[in-house]
């Protein structure tokens, strides 16, 4: 059990956590292989506004071992999968904080979670960035897998060069090479403690990308989701958001221009804007747009699936009614549908 900080209070409980500022409860986590610091960038901006909650996820930061798969690191039996474990885990982290339906936001497997808790009912409203689940094809989640791994052994290698690359711009240009697109932003203490955290999770890192599944679920309605992905995400492709927006229609999907696969990082004023945008309270129902009015009419382009063909296409709607386009969501090239491309008709970010 490791101890948690909860209004200066030290509370003994499964999952690391900080609980800070006031306001509606946002619960913020973290991407794999990081830790709950990583959002420091951005608590300025929203505390005065949200109870922020940071938590570790399990096996990371400063949290306990992580248990799946039938065995823990400390060699206790548990007979749950990864996925079962970690939403386990977290559900049971909101309920010993006494949290039913908090604000949930996450980044890459974080958001994952998120979109999962929500799926239980357990949230108030979602913002992913980048979110975990919504590759393509197996390819695209190999070459994560293969990021990861090459992260994992250049870190082991470079493990006595820590201190002097986290304070050099070039060193840290290394270290987030894959993930960050302004590493010169980051500090040179949080580039030597992000680094020590990322080897530290090794174990949990391996164990959630070897059983990574795609996210199948679906939000209940009346719950706000919002995706945000950078235009520089070198991990997980930009183009996944348009499945993921394909996938959950109710989601608003944002693109983070300039920011990495980590863009609490390279841009925290427009990071902090979508996390307190996407936790705002849902509009009530007959506060909304009617059918009929000027701005219910308005025309919109949205992702759609094309199962016959296995690929996303784009849909032209206003109102009910739906027809045909070729017009393309900013930064992804103009996409068509023909049979026989599968995957391969996915859009390509330029």
């Amino acid at each position: 059990m490791c101890l948690g900080i909860a209004g200066g209070q030290e509370t003994l409980v499964g999952l690391a956590y900080e609980r800070i500022g006031s306001g509606e409860p946002l619960v913020l986590l973290h991407g794999i292989g990081h830790r709950r610091q990583a959002w420091n960038a951005v608590l300025g901006r929203l505390t005065p506004h949200r109870e922020v909650i940071l938590v570790d996820l399990p096996g990371h930061g400063e949290s306990p071992p992580f248990r799946a798969n039938g065995r823990a690191a400390d060699g206790q039996a548990d007979g749950r999968s990864v996925r079962e474990a970690l939403i386990g885990e977290f559900i049971g982290f909101l309920d010993e904080l006494g949290l039913d339906r908090p604000h949930l936001a996450g980044s890459s497997v974080g958001g994952r979670l998120a979109l999962e808790a929500a799926e239980r009912g357990r949230a108030a409203s979602v913002t992913a960035l980048a979110p975990a689940g919504f590759w393509a094809n197996e390819a695209e989640l190999a070459y994560a897998r293969s990021v990861c791994k090459v992260m994992q052994l250049s870190g082991e290698l470079a493990r006595p060069l820590r201190p002097a690359l986290a304070r050099s711009t070039t060193g840290r240009a290394l270290i987030y090479a894959a993930i960050v697109s302004k590493p010169s932003q980051v500090t040179p203490e949080q580039a030597s403690g992000d680094f020590a955290a990322f080897l530290a999770a090794s174990n949990a890192v391996n164990a959630i990308l070897a059983a990574a599944v795609p996210f199948t679920g679906s939000i209940p309605a009346g719950v706000p989701v919002t995706i945000g992905w950078g235009t520089r995400d070198r991990l997980l492709r930009p183009r996944q958001g348009l499945l993921a927006k394909a996938l959950l229609p109710q989601a608003r999907l944002i693109l983070l221009r300039g920011c990495g696969h980590i863009p609490v990082t390279d841009d925290p004023p427009l990071v902090a804007n979508v996390l307190l945008r996407g936790s705002r309270r849902a509009r009530r129902l007959e506060d909304r747009p009617k059918a009929g009015t000027a701005l219910g009419r308005r025309r919109h382009f949205v992702p759609a699936v094309c199962r016959a063909r296995n690929a996303v296409t784009w849909r032209h709607v206003v109102n009910t009614g739906t027809r045909p386009a070729d017009r393309c969501w900013p930064g992804v090239r103009r996409l068509r549908c023909r049979p026989g491309q599968g995957a391969a008709a996915l859009p390509r970010a330029v």
